[in-house]
């Protein structure tokens, strides 16, 4: 029995910023894999991908992360091309992977179950539905609100939101992806839309603004935590959700999770790639 599952598919990105163009693989499952690396924590990837890039695998494990990898056709491909203000991001879709099955998760056990589809179908609802049989259910929402047009990725609502929601408990989403999936403008009245439909424990992070957690009728707000140079802000909200479960499993109340968490992915922002830190790292970022 592991304390945290994480399902996604490992990706290959480009990304490019106003500093440099840069290769490198990506996805939530890579992320948080290498946040929940530096953490103790008992931590389990499942994932998807191309023969051609198993060697990403390699990497992960030769970090001492446990992870069970399914073959696929392909590996989803992602450009990321960010604006001077990192919190501005236009995204294209190259390639896609195969998408998981309850199958794959018959042997599998954990307290909680992260979740990190990047594309629409890429974890079906039956096996969230499954899923919540077996451990709590923590999802990022933001591959559910992506539609694909010639390559392009746009928002758009998730029509097996209000199926799939009952069997969530926690959700994440930022700003613009809530919107998109309540149609309120309004952040507090959005995240009480959601927890009508179901969702138990909700985070909202936006950016450099900072971050809003909901819990039992209560907001907590979260500020951000910024080092002088911000070089790469891709992965930060898997970054966040890694340190965010690892405190909730450590039982650290609500708005120590948050800063822990916003702290982490804050300190991510100062170079390129995954977090690299240590838990010491994050509390003493926290202190400046």
């Amino acid at each position: 029995m592991y304390d945290i599952c994480c399902i996604g598919h490992i990706t290959s990105d480009k990304v490019v910023n106003a500093r440099a163009v840069m290769y490198m693989p990506g996805g939530t499952a890579l992320y948080f894999s290498c946040a929940m690396s530096k953490l103790n924590m008992s931590y389990l990837l499942v994932t998807s991908l191309a023969p051609a890039e198993m060697d990403y695998v390699a990497s992960l494990e030769n970090q001492g992360i446990p992870i069970i990898t399914y073959p696929s056709a392909n590996t989803v491909n992602f450009e990321n091309i960010y604006a001077e203000d990192q919190d501005q991001r236009t995204q294209n879709v190259l390639q896609k992977a195969d998408p998981f099955s309850i199958e794959q998760f018959k042997n599998v056990d954990a307290n909680v179950f992260h979740l990190g589809p990047l594309l629409a179908d890429d974890i079906p609802v039956d096996l969230i539905r499954y899923l919540a049989g077996k451990g709590t259910i923590s999802l990022d929402v933001q591959g559910y609100l992506r539609k694909v047009e010639d390559k392009k990725v746009y928002p758009t609502d998730w029509p097996g939101k209000k199926e799939a929601l009952p069997f969530v408990d926690i959700l994440k989403a930022d700003v613009a992806e809530l919107n998109a999936l309540t149609g309120c403008q309004d952040v507090h009245q959005g995240v009480r839309i959601l927890n009508d439909w179901g969702v138990k424990e909700i985070v909202i992070t936006n950016g450099s603004m900072g971050s809003l957690i909901y819990r039992d009728n209560q907001f907590y707000d979260i500020p951000a935590y910024a080092p002088p140079v911000i070089l790469d802000a891709t992965g930060c909200g898997d970054t966040y959700m890694a340190g965010y479960l690892y405190q909730r499993n450590k039982g650290a109340g609500i708005q120590q999770r948050g800063e822990f968490a916003a702290a982490m992915a804050g300190l991510k922002t100062a170079s390129a790639g995954p977090f690299a830190g240590t838990e010491e790292d994050v509390n003493r970022f926290l202190l400046k």
